[in-house]
């Protein structure tokens, strides 16, 4: 199969080989989309896609293991994931594309020209710089409509005056020099009609903006009776309640926050009207009817980060300590707290514009979109600060991680019967590939999910263990407290990645705290547990 790029690409193999060739194949597919070759790209993905089911299924027919799995089978797993991400959004572009031109030939016209596209002249179809005199006209009138709509009444008096006085310039231009009583009469008639424009102007102008302040004092009254209380005011509220009343005054003029409170109000159990909300608020879109995606998804992003990886997995390794290194600590709080604060703004400002979503189901979806949208991008330069904060842990970490790359599970202290019940056979291998995974995630939410996942993972693995072993049942064969240290602690060690460490860290600080007293927290908890143990190891 041809590697993308028009190139033989290499078998996938056995090993690193199946991942790198899948790497090199998803690659050549970024290359192509980040420059605009979107359809080129899609089929290079689906390539991409292909070769790494070819490595799977080599790997799985190949491996001595029983399950078929290798270290590089996580990795081959994310990148495909990853691709077809890209897939599904490309996909869906080149549909709404196809709507879009099947409705415009429905239409019976084509598509309009863009304003600097060049259009082909009858000199051989040489291409021309100027438009057809029909386009131009139609751009004319609708720029100079789009302008009449935003000049105030005494603006468009001065254009009106500019215009007649134009026209009484060139009428004199015509006249004999022995017509000057008719000059005379011109610029008469040209004084009046351009006083009365200003006179009229003015005039309209002046109602105008007794009907903009009837309207600033009306809305203000409405913020008050929000924001009514026997006690003064707080700067904070005082400030709530100015920004009410501009979004108050805003409303007056725009119809798409009444269409979203129309359809939170509709279906407040819908949190997926929430999501659409924040993708219109956060792209600049004037209606719930369809959002824009935003300027670079976060498939294509999350694919560029995992191909720019040497290894396509861990994030670099801290830079060394220096002497600003006691300043750090001080930086990364000011850091969080800047973060916090703007989470806790962005949030109270949409609670003010759509009290619908006042609820605590409302809150929280909100504050998911939030992580959603601000950390990815945050996310990496932020643990790259708590990196190097905990490097000294860290570096303690990865030593005892290497001292002990190859102990078993009894070496970490783990009863025989929580060991897998064949030879040959991984413990808690799905324990320690969501612990891997959730190195590659970067929204606070979906790591803590990760981190959840594993530790389920352990109990079912150590349920199954326990039930072959003894012919106990499923519900008799829970681990206590006791075993789960252990058991966590190996995980820690085979996953190999000492940043979790400061993955925890930065999740404590950024996790609701809704979260930290319930299972979620527990879990968080139960790992920062394991990595202190794994850290303390002689």
């Amino acid at each position: 199969m041809a590697a993308p790029g028009g190139a033989e690409g290499p078998a996938p193999g056995r090993g690193g080989r199946g991942l790198q060739g899948a790497m090199r194949a998803a690659s050549g597919a970024l290359g192509m989309d980040s420059a605009g070759r979107t359809r080129e790209a899609y089929v290079e993905y689906l390539k991409s896609i292909t070769l790494i089911a070819q490595a799977l299924q080599e790997e799985a027919a190949g491996t001595e293991n029983s399950e078929g799995v290798t270290p590089d089978t996580p990795k081959l797993l994310k990148l495909a994931e990853q691709c077809l991400e890209r897939v599904k959004s490309i996909a869906a572009a080149l549909g709404k594309a196809q709507v879009k031109a099947a409705a415009q030939e429905r239409a019976g016209g084509p598509a309009p020209l863009p304003r600097h596209r060049r259009v082909c002249s009858d000199e051989g179809g040489k291409l021309s710089p100027f438009l057809p005199p029909e386009i131009f006209q139609k751009l004319q009138i609708a720029e100079a409509q789009s302008a009449r709509k935003e000049l105030t009444p005494l603006e468009e008096a001065s254009l009106q005056n500019q215009k007649l006085k134009a026209a009484y310039e060139a009428r004199v231009a015509r006249l004999n020099p022995n017509q000057a009583v008719q000059k005379t009469s011109l610029t008469l008639s040209l004084q009046r009609q351009m006083m009365e424009n200003l006179v009229i102007a003015k005039a309209r102008e002046e109602t105008l903006q007794r009907k903009m302040e009837e309207r600033r004092l009306r809305l203000q009254e409405a913020a008050n009776r929000r924001f009514s209380s026997s006690v003064a005011l707080t700067p904070e509220e005082q400030e709530q309640r100015a920004l009410y009343a501009a979004i108050l005054e805003y409303e007056q003029d725009h119809d798409w926050p009444r269409q979203w409170k129309a359809q939170l109000k509709r279906s407040p159990a819908d949190l997926s009207v929430v999501s659409g909300l924040f993708s219109c608020l956060l792209s600049g879109a004037a209606g719930p009817a369809e959002p824009p995606e935003p300027p670079r998804e976060s498939s294509f992003e999350d694919l560029e980060r995992f191909l720019a990886s040497p290894e396509g997995w861990a994030p670099a390794e801290p830079p060394a300590s220096s002497g600003q290194d006691a300043a750090l600590p001080e930086l990364l709080k000011g850091v969080v707290r800047d973060i916090h604060n703007a989470i806790d703004r962005l949030l109270a400002l949409t609670l003010l514009a759509f009290e619908g979503l006042g609820t605590a189901a409302g809150k929280d979806q909100c504050l998911a979109c939030l992580e959603e949208a601000f950390f990815p991008p945050l996310w990496a330069p932020l643990l790259a600060l708590y990196r190097t904060v905990q490097q000294p842990r860290e570096a303690a970490l990865a030593r005892s991680m290497e001292r002990h790359r190859h102990a078993g599970p009894a070496d970490m202290g783990l009863a025989s019967r929580l060991f897998p019940p064949g030879p040959g056979r991984p413990a808690y291998a799905s324990a320690v590939q969501d612990l891997r995974l959730m190195a590659l995630e970067s929204c606070p939410r979906r790591k803590l999910e990760c981190i959840v996942r594993a530790l389920r993972g352990i109990c079912e693995c150590a349920e199954e263990y326990c039930g072959s072993r003894d012919g106990r049942s499923l519900a008799t064969a829970a681990i206590g407290a006791d075993d789960l240290l252990p058991i966590l602690s190996y995980v820690v060690l085979q996953t190999g990645l000492p940043q979790l460490l400061s993955e925890c860290a930065a999740l404590e600080e950024f996790i609701h705290e809704g979260y930290l007293i319930g299972e979620e927290g527990y879990c968080l908890t139960s790992l920062q547990s394991a990595l202190s143990y794994v850290e303390s190891l002689q």
